[in-house]
């Protein structure tokens, strides 16, 4: 059984930063890509950023970019999510997920090749 533990969100001021972290258990964590999707109240679940199983070339949703950096420790089956310059658009509930295939990389968009997701862990950024 795959279990996906986020932590790290909170209350943070505009501009300022948070990390995110995604432990994960039950699977050779190393061979697998990892994805970071939020959910913010009234919408549809949103990609924020994915990394090969390698932790090369991480991708990022546009919205994001240049402001979140997404890594990964093989040897502590986690994944970290840093967060700077926060925003109120940030505002959501942050899932991290694992991807259905091993070895697999690229398109980290799509949902459905994730095959287990995190509880998910609330950022919420004040104005």
């Amino acid at each position: 059984q795959v279990q996906l533990v986020e932590s790290g969100g909170g209350l943070v001021q505009a501009g300022g930063s948070l990390r995110l972290s995604c432990a994960a258990s039950g699977r050779t964590f190393s061979t697998y890509s990892m994805g970071w999707f939020r959910q913010a109240p009234g919408k549809g679940r949103e990609f924020v950023a994915g990394i090969s199983w390698s932790g090369d070339r991480p991708y990022y949703a546009d919205s994001v970019k240049g402001r979140f950096t997404l890594t990964r420790d093989n040897a502590k089956n986690t994944v970290y999510l840093q967060m700077n310059s926060l925003n109120a658009e940030d505002t959501a509930v942050y899932l991290c997920a694992v991807r259905r295939l091993a070895y697999g990389s690229g398109r980290y968009y799509y949902q459905d090749d994730y095959a287990y997701w995190g509880q998910g862990t609330q950022v919420t950024v004040s104005s």
